[in-house]
């Protein structure tokens, strides 16, 4: 596939810049037929007995401001060296940004990402004191504001985010409270929880023309045995599998596709670099919820895989046309087999 397939055009100011509950939700049929449903109709939607599974990732504080530059921390390398990403291109190796708390930081390598040494050892403790979610760039730049809000601090973790890790939220989730699972459950539903911490690749545009010479970053998941279990029991006695999000999607694909170390036996770990196209053959999920993507994105490929690429360009459209607000804080999508 080139990417230049993954194009379409938007008004920017669909560009969602808060969250919106209950959210819009396009419906997609087999067929390729769009239509809008209520949020409590999708929940109507899915029947005792099928699972819906969900990515419990917590998003890092990690983007630090310095002499008006934001540098992203990735990768604890040593005691003081990092890896990081940021504008580097006008600077030269040896040089030296301020950080706060009096932290200097030493430009140590050139790359995407970049390595960086620090003037001092900092933790955890530091990075709540200094740092920022990462928000995506258009989020801030439809803002017309760098730095996040207040709100965001809840805007942007899913209700049930609890192991750190990841570099951005896994956004289709944060349409969803307790109060919904709580609702799924009641009827039947089983709420099962994956991880996958989401790297530096969600940061980086797809710079290869064809996407067979994309190189995909490299992202932790975590299955456990029970989960993996209940999984493969709903589909035996013949019911859906629901993926809330892409990253979900990602993680349970890599366990069906023996990415991922370890069995049904014992769960799966490791870390997966696969990448979902028309053409892919799923093997574990049924059912797709996720937001609207960016074009020219990995992620659109995935939603592209699943359904096919005339069926998600002329549903997303349709959607423009109703104006749908897009991506991260924007509304929910549902996709069918």
């Amino acid at each position: 596939m080139k990417i230049t397939d993954l194009d379409f055009a938007y008004p920017e100011e669909l560009i969602a810049t808060e969250p919106q509950r209950p959210s819009r939700v396009m419906w997609v049929e087999k067929d390729g037929t769009p239509a809008e449903i209520s949020f409590q109709d999708l929940l109507q939607k899915i029947p005792a007995g099928d699972v819906l599974v969900v990515n419990n990732t917590r998003v890092l504080k990690r983007r630090v401001f310095a002499d008006d530059l934001e540098i992203l921390f990735l990768k604890h390398i040593n005691a003081t060296d990092w890896e990081v990403l940021f504008p580097s291109k006008k600077l030269k190796i040896g040089a030296v940004l301020n950080l706060p708390q009096g932290v200097q930081m030493t430009l140590i390598e050139k790359g995407r990402p970049q390595k960086v040494r620090l003037s001092q050892e900092v933790g955890e403790e530091y990075f709540q004191q200094v740092a920022e979610l990462p928000l995506p760039p258009y989020i801030q730049k439809a803002r017309d504001q760098r730095h996040t809000v207040d709100a965001d601090e809840s805007w942007y973790q899913t209700a049930w985010a609890q192991k750190p890790g990841s570099f951005a939220a896994p956004t289709a989730s944060l349409h969803f409270t307790d109060q919904d699972m709580q609702s799924l459950k009641s009827k039947g539903v089983q709420i099962l929880e994956v991880t996958l911490h989401v790297g530096l690749g969600t940061f980086l545009p797809v710079t290869a023309e064809d996407l067979d010479q994309h190189d995909m970053h490299e992202e932790y998941v975590e299955i456990s045995a029970s989960a993996w279990q209940a999984i493969l029991a709903a589909r035996k006695a013949g019911h859906k599998v629901w993926s809330l999000g892409t990253t979900t999607t990602r993680s349970l694909e890599s366990a069906g596709q023996g990415v991922l170390q370890g069995s049904a036996e014992t769960g799966f770990q490791g870390f997966t670099k696969i990448l979902i196209q028309p053409g892919y053959e799923f093997r574990v999920v049924d059912r797709l919820l996720t937001n609207f993507h960016q074009p020219q994105s990995t992620l659109l490929a995935l939603v592209s895989g699943f359904s096919s690429l005339g069926t998600v360009k002329a549903c997303y459209q349709w959607a423009i046309e109703r104006k749908f607000r897009l991506f991260s804080y924007g509304d929910l999508t549902c996709w069918t087999r």
